[in-house]
């Protein structure tokens, strides 16, 4: 079976500032990379729970097709907090390499 697919991760740091993006669509700030992380996890978090708790989200087809993989990802994060996991395996993985 392939592995799911996760977006990439880059990171920026500028005068001590520290960004942490997932994919072009969310990231999380802080001082330091474990304060990015800390961030972007919550910010993951927010938006799993909240598309688990809306049903799901409408689409304008003003904006084209949605990215499918996207949804998947958050769908699954989720899935695996509601379950009373940990979804920062999920996001960071054991063999995550940050670009």
């Amino acid at each position: 079976m392939a592995d799911a697919w996760t977006p990439p991760l880059r990171i920026h740091e500028t005068s001590g500032h520290c960004r942490l993006w997932l994919g072009s669509y969310i990231f999380g700030d802080g001082n330091t990379l474990q304060d990015a992380a800390d961030a972007l996890v919550a910010r993951l978090l927010s938006l799993a729970m909240g598309f688990r708790s809306s049903g799901g989200m409408r689409i304008s087809p003003e904006l084209g097709p949605p990215d499918l993989g996207w949804f998947e990802f958050i769908y699954e994060l989720g899935e695996i907090a509601a379950a009373g996991g940990d979804i920062r395996n999920r996001v960071f993985g054991p063999n995550r390499v940050a670009a």
